[in-house]
């Protein structure tokens, strides 16, 4: 039934329009290595395994950040052993993550494409007694659908940048059915709970941030002693989950500190895998190794491109400090919870406002970690590399800023067995 605004009515005959059009869609998106052939009817809302009995609660990411940030909810959600979750997410990095890493009774399924045909058919299917969706990945079909079936639904972790926020005052009745769809808004800070209370939103709470409780990013032993052993004693610039337009900013830094520390190691872990190629041919004459390509660093590599899926983990333990991407163009800032958990002291561009509330507190604490340009990031790392005692203030400092941030998962989970029991009274 196509219930709502004139925007969702609108945005529901569309997509039924484009329903024939979906096998050729996700055909082409397999061929990018976007979809996984072997699961593509999940999308469909076809061929998922038999629903488990007793209460399932559904919990949907977009992608690999939002279900690791979901990781210690899910635990401690499925203490109650009458208990079952279904994880959904719309990326093959993220199915692969959830592979290794869901506990007991918590299984992973792609969210269906946000077809009125596949989302109902998704639903009807699964039934689940209430749904969590981690941060902002809201689909209208899919939410209205189970707003219809009497699903109680919550947004956890909930952020919403400015921009989205202005976005959205574009068409305040679609954002308000949308947002009411949820019986709980649990924000990551106050300022983002304003956001969504001016837009309609009920309940609306601030609890922090999930990713702030999130376990360390793991390593393998094995590849971690290698990578020590190929580095030796080597000084490191590491720039992790770095964006188009960041690593021409990286390299001048690179190039200005082998002036005066010539054995320097600069470490780039691009965000998107796939970049590694593009990022090793920016290094132009520099001496380059990929480790998508099984190479190691070698005496003489002067940049080594981690172009790797799961193993940024290893490369926080590597250094002190890290330059965390997506801070110098307008995308918003990595978290930069995952370095400041293993000790590693963080660096950032402006455009932090994906994580506010952490970048401020690390910096706070860090007394440093702001930079704009080339020049500012050798200046700072030139001071760590060339200071043990003052990069081992800063990474403490990292650390306890990282440790400040935690109990969000506790309230968290408090929230929502409210909302359970709620749904086992009616």
């Amino acid at each position: 039934m196509a219930r709502g605004p004139g925007g969702y009515r609108l945005y529901r005959a569309a997509t039924a329009v484009l329903t024939p059009l979906l096998p050729l869609f996700l055909r082409r998106r397999a061929g990018r290595g976007k979809e996984d052939r072997t699961r593509a009817n999940e999308r469909l809302g076809r061929d998922l395994p038999a629903r488990p009995g007793g209460t399932l609660i559904w919990v949907h990411g977009a992608s690999v950040g939002e279900c690791i940030a979901a990781l210690p909810l899910i635990e401690a959600l499925l203490k109650d052993e009458s208990r079952q979750v279904l994880v959904t997410s719309g990326t093959v990095t993220s199915a692969k993550m959830m592979a290794e890493r869901l506990p007991a009774r918590a299984l992973h399924q792609f969210v269906p494409i946000d077809l009125p045909s596949a989302t109902a058919r998704f639903l009807d299917h699964w039934r689940p007694d209430i749904g969590l969706f981690v941060d902002s990945d809201i689909w209208p079909n899919l939410v209205f659908g189970a707003a219809e079936r009497g699903i109680k639904m919550a947004l956890v972790n909930a952020r919403m940048s400015d921009r989205s926020f202005q976005g959205w005052r574009w068409a305040p009745k679609t954002a308000a059915a949308l947002l009411r769809a949820f019986d709980l808004c649990l924000a990551q800070d106050e300022e983002i709970a304003e956001r969504f209370r001016k837009l309609g939103a009920r309940d609306v709470r601030a609890l922090g941030s999930l990713k702030a409780d999130a376990p360390p990013l793991p390593a393998d032993a094995h590849a971690l002693d290698a990578l020590r052993l190929a580095i030796g004693s080597r000084p490191i610039l590491l720039a992790a989950q770095t964006h188009p337009g960041e690593d021409e900013t990286i390299l001048p830094a690179h190039d200005t500190l082998r002036q005066t520390l010539p054995n320097l190691l600069t470490i780039i872990v691009p965000r998107h895998v796939q970049r590694g190629p593009e990022i090793a041919m920016l290094c132009g004459t520099r001496a380059v190794r990929r480790r998508a390509a099984g190479e190691m660093p070698l005496a003489d590599t002067a940049v080594y491109v981690a172009d790797t899926m799961g193993e940024l983990g290893l490369f926080y333990r590597l250094a002190s400090f890290a330059f965390v991407g997506g801070s110098l163009i307008r995308h918003g800032g990595q978290n930069p919870l995952e370095p400041a958990r293993l000790d590693c002291a963080v660096l950032a561009g402006p455009h932090t406002f994906n994580f506010t509330s952490a970048y401020e507190a690390i910096f706070r604490l860090q007394g440093m970690g702001l930079v704009h340009s080339s020049s500012e990031i050798a200046a700072i790392a030139q001071r760590l590399l060339t200071d043990p005692a003052e990069a081992k203030r800063m990474s403490a400092a990292a650390a306890a800023a990282a440790e400040t941030l935690g109990g969000a998962v506790g309230k968290t989970v408090a929230a929502i067995e409210q909302l359970l029991a709620g749904h086992a009274r009616a």
